[in-house]
């Protein structure tokens, strides 16, 4: 079995790749907000133009992150939360050696703080 669960080393690429630039971050939130609005509604949220959406739509869908239907003359778009979630369940088997650390500090702080309340502040000369 992959290490990456069902997709490739490549699409799992593709997903990070996607998922590195903020605009296309925030297009998925529009998109879990507002699920199979048409590219028009996706562009109202952007102060970029439309070609500039479109071509971070073409980067979201090529990782699978998205899908577009066309129903007339309108674009649908949706979110496709699989490889997201792959990715995610990846991320996951790694998590041990980051929420150790975070621990740690958090006791560090904690500890911190409670020395902090015990010395009296120091007399100003």
């Amino acid at each position: 079995m992959s290490p990456f669960g069902d997709m490739k080393p490549d699409e799992m690429d593709a997903v990070f790749a996607a998922l590195a630039s903020e605009p296309r971050r925030r297009i998925l939130d529009v998109l879990k907000r507002e699920p199979g609005c048409n590219v028009n509604r996706v562009c109202e949220f952007f102060e970029i133009g439309r070609v500039a959406v479109m071509k971070h739509l073409d980067v979201l869908e090529n990782a699978r992150l998205i899908t577009r239907a066309k129903v007339g003359r309108t674009m649908l778009v949706r979110l496709s939360p699989k490889p997201m979630a792959e990715a995610a369940n990846w991320l996951y088997r790694y998590e041990k050696f980051w929420s150790g650390s975070l621990d740690r500090l958090a006791v560090y702080a904690e500890k911190q703080e409670a020395q902090a309340r015990k010395t009296p502040p120091r007399k100003r000369r």
